[in-house]
């Protein structure tokens, strides 16, 4: 089996300035900070653990390249696209479309070569030349609907590599699993109305955006219900992201049958992370992904491209990512550090309220066909 992975130090040097969150203030006491919240340290970090763990051996490495205009607008709009490009020139550079979501100048280019590197795992996935692979790219995408950028995202790096895989490459269906802890809303919306792509987001309820990603949320036109939320509730630990994947996410999979999966693989469920409440450990994400691709195995040949999306811990986001690795190239070279006091947390079991939040979700997976 080969696993490809993908990473460039181009990634590392998105420049999210010195605000916390929104821009410093000292009039309401928004003090600067050495970093945005979003900074691209975190993913560093993830890719220096797979170099120094020696799990960089046991991948094929692929370059990233930065995605074309045409490939940026089977996606999003040319209004998008041509103000990004113009405030990427500008000496600060500008914003994904939020006021929260900065980026230095050149950051069209970087957050090109971060859909670009999408791009090229799924071409690799796709094309034969790896069986599966990881996408470890920044700036995250999945918060990106068709006209502008939000939440830390400037395009949705995914949904511009699935458009491609559908319309050039001509993949059939492709399904997009998301358990980023934020709700996958610019991936909805992009494939809203589109049958052959099924859209699954396992998040925290109303976490971001704030009530979004409701059940309810089907999706419209000939796309009505192929589009899945699951809302799960905050201290949601290992047990419950575990019952969620086996009990809603693979049915709807054996339902769909796809050609290909690309899961949205956000880190932000882990228990360290400062932007969600839930409780995942590495051997969560372990465990999900054994479960995408024991599932994907079944029904298109094992053909899975995991492409990064948020997490915001810079302690513990590397050795989750990690986790989600090491599964897709079937080897286990380290064990987590941090799982003495992370996976010693209370609320790891699946309680009642967590299951009957899942269950809920199942029942839409009958409208999957």
């Amino acid at each position: 089996m080969t696993t490809g992975y993908l990473w460039h130090e181009l990634y590392g040097w998105g420049d999210t300035g010195s605000a916390p969150l929104f821009p410093a203030d000292p009039g309401i006491g928004l003090q600067p900070i050495s970093h945005h919240v979003a900074h691209a340290d975190t993913k560093r970090r993830m890719h220096e653990l797979v170099v120094v763990s020696g799990l960089i051996d046991h991948l094929h490495r692929l370059q990233p390249r930065h995605a074309s205009e045409e490939e940026l607008l089977r996606a999003h709009t040319p209004e998008h696209v041509e103000r990004i490009q113009r405030e990427s020139r500008q000496p600060k550079g500008g914003d994904a479309g939020d006021g929260i979501s900065p980026f230095g100048k050149g950051g069209y280019e970087i957050a090109t070569l971060a859909a670009g590197g999408a791009i090229e795992v799924v071409d690799a996935v796709v094309q034969g030349r790896i069986d599966n692979g990881y996408a470890l790219v920044h700036p995250c995408g999945h918060h990106a609907p068709a006209h502008t950028g939000m939440g830390f995202c400037v395009f949705n790096n995914a949904a511009v590599a699935v458009k491609r895989a559908r319309e050039v490459l001509g993949v059939p269906k492709v399904a997009v699993v998301d358990w980023d802890v934020h709700h996958g809303n610019g991936t909805q919306s992009i494939f809203w109305d589109d049958p052959s792509v099924l859209t699954i987001s396992l998040h925290q309820d109303r976490c971001f955006p704030p009530n979004s990603g409701f059940g309810s949320e089907r999706g419209e036109g000939a796309g009505h219900g192929y589009n899945l939320n699951i809302p799960m509730p905050p201290g949601t630990g290992d047990g419950g992201y575990l019952y969620a994947t086996e009990n809603v996410i693979v049915p709807a999979l054996r339902a769909f049958q796809p050609d290909l999966v690309v899961v949205a693989s956000g880190m932000d469920p882990n228990a360290m992370d400062p932007l969600a409440r839930q409780l995942v450990t590495s051997r969560g994400f372990r465990g999900m992904t054994q479960l995408v691709l024991d599932v994907a195995r079944e029904v298109c040949g094992g053909k899975v491209a995991m492409v990064q999306e948020g997490g915001y811990s810079p302690y513990y986001v590397p050795f989750c990512g990690y986790a989600c690795i090491e599964t897709l190239a079937g080897v286990q070279l380290m064990e987590d550090p941090l799982f003495p006091v992370v996976g010693g947390m209370y609320g790891h079991d699946l309680e009642p309220h967590q299951k009957a939040a899942c269950d809920q979700a199942a029942e839409l997976v009958a409208g999957i066909g």
